[in-house]
């Protein structure tokens, strides 16, 4: 689980200058207790001294993982450029990706797939990630914008203010004092909006920046029970809103970088979500503290919209009247229509992804697989659908025809039912036909929503939300065919491996008696007459 190898890209001096003298950069740390947590959003004239120091480097270009193979390394993309970035303003977060990538190797699995070394991007083995509804911690996605700050739960606090009656400044034995706020637990799904964003890179590539536009696969998704307070509750003990107030702004203490300018990470979300108690400030992870990669000691965890609003390592709300102007509210994290591209695009013509759709992934079997079966193909995966007010699946369908013939898949086989989570589902599927097959699968939600049947339908140019139908090509050898069956049995008794189907077999493939014979009954190659 070691980083890739090359230049330690944290020594400054391995950065080119676009000027001859060093610039030299420090940035304190804005509380005690509080380690790698720079404040920027407070103080205007800090922020215009980083990107100062950031115009004097040539950073290096993002790699190309579009227009060619995904290197066959783990992590698959490093993420130089942003190592960069931290390196570039000084001691106080030039190591941050060194240490990010030690609480990586302690708190997640040995075989994660490691998408982005920094900031740290990773998917579970997908065999594993639906084995059980609930997702272990150390196999949970993470998608992170930034280095991973380390905070002593003793000495974190959250101030809440804006557009509220009370602002007030309150300490996790705060939130914990159930005399005071209700505990909430809920189920939830977090799905990262690039989840299944390979398919969209294999056929229609798009924005690629590595970071914004990471490769994801299928796993980008994980179910867990949270636990932690209602913001409702904790917006109500500070007095309520003030008349005007139709949004929630969270600020976690990460740093981010966007177009030369260094940001912390700031996002909102409507009001109306809090009404329905479906924004959680929580603590807990499937009954134990949040590990530090996902938010300790306190995280937001905002019920059926796109993760991204989750905000971990949260430090601020902010009640106000609009939704955030922050950069990764205004700027990222939108749907353009498929015209949009490098030609024409513009912040204001796409619209922002909150509520997640309806979506499913096939994990099992894997794309270009050889399936040797009786009859019957076992498919495993998993369906989700998001929204305000609690969404579920309440059908999964598969085909083997690419979309022609639908099965349902038998609902003693699905998860239970969650208003905020996946489902996990299993089938196996009648398949009569050998060959090449294109195995489907799509959900149909409680409302009736399902799915776009292709991915053409669903691209757009930063590559989010791959909601269409997922599908993958197997191979089918069906042994209750009896010549199948004989040449499987005449295989196995030369001790001839099967795969790979495509080395060409070591043996006539009949004998000269058979061939004579089936010719006589075919009438031969030619016509008579």
């Amino acid at each position: 689980m070691d980083p890739p190898s090359g230049p330690q890209c944290s020594a400054k001096l391995a950065i080119p200058l676009r000027e001859p003298n060093h610039p030299e950069a420090y940035f304190e740390e804005e509380a005690e207790g509080w380690h790698g947590y720079v404040e920027w959003e407070k103080y205007p004239e800090k922020k215009a001294q980083a990107a100062a120091i950031l115009s004097q480097y040539a950073f290096t270009d993002p790699p190309e993982f579009q227009l060619q193979p995904l290197p066959q390394t783990n992590p698959v993309l490093e993420g130089l450029r942003w190592k960069q970035y931290h390196a570039a303003l000084g001691p106080t977060l030039e190591n941050l990706p060194a240490e990010s990538w030690e609480i990586v190797k302690k708190e997640k699995s040995e075989d994660m797939l490691h998408v982005l070394d920094f900031p740290y991007n990773g998917e579970p083995p997908r065999d594993r990630l639906i084995k059980t509804t609930l997702t272990p911690n150390e196999d949970h996605f993470v998608r992170n914008h930034g280095g991973i700050p380390v905070i002593d739960a003793d000495k974190w606090f959250l101030d809440i203010g804006g557009m509220v009656n009370k602002p007030q400044r309150l300490t996790l034995k705060d939130l914990q004092n159930k005399s005071i706020f209700p505990r909430q637990s809920a189920v939830v799904t977090l799905q990262c909006s690039g989840t299944r964003r390979i398919e969209q890179i294999h056929e229609y590539p798009g924005e690629g920046d590595e970071l914004i536009n990471a490769p994801w696969a299928e796993g980008a998704i994980g179910t867990a029970r949270y636990s932690g307070v209602s913001l409702k509750k904790v917006l109500k003990y500070c007095g309520g809103r003030i008349e005007g107030a139709s949004d929630v702004e969270f600020m976690g203490v990460d740093t981010y970088f966007k177009k030369g300018q260094v940001y912390n990470y700031v996002v909102s979300v409507p009001y109306r979500k809090v009404r329905f108690h479906e924004v959680m400030l929580a603590w807990e992870m499937n009954g134990k503290p949040l590990p530090k990669i996902h938010g300790y000691p306190v995280r937001v965890v905002v019920f059926g919209y796109i993760g991204a609003r989750s905000v971990k390592w949260l430090s601020r709300i902010k009640v106000i009247g609009e939704p955030s102007q922050a950069p990764v509210q205004k700027k990222e994290y939108l749907y353009y229509n498929s015209q949009i591209g490098k030609h024409n695009v513009s912040y204001s013509s796409g619209f922002s992804i909150q509520d997640m759709p309806v979506s499913s992934a096939i994990m099992h079997p894997l794309d270009k697989s050889v399936i040797i079966h009786d009859g019957f193909i076992n498919m495993r995966g998993w369906a989700y659908s998001g929204g305000t007010g609690g969404n579920w699946p309440e059908r999964v369908e598969v085909s083997s025809d690419g979309g022609s013939v639908w099965y349902e898949t038998p609902y003693e086989l699905l998860s239970p039912k969650y208003y905020h989570a996946w489902r996990t589902w299993a089938i196996d599927l009648p398949v009569d036909a050998e060959g090449w097959l294109e195995l489907v699968v799509r959900c149909w939600d409680n409302s009736l929503n399902t799915q776009p049947t292709y991915v053409r339908s669903a691209w757009n140019w930063d590559l989010h939300v791959t909601s269409s139908c997922h599908r993958i090509k197997v191979f089918s050898v069906n042994k209750t065919k009896p010549q199948t069956a004989a040449r499987l049995a005449e295989m196995e008794k030369r001790g001839i491996p099967f795969l790979p189907i495509t080395k060409p077999l070591e043996f006539e493939l009949e004998s000269e008696e058979h061939y004579e014979e089936e010719m006589r009954k075919r009438c031969g190659r030619d016509p008579e007459e």
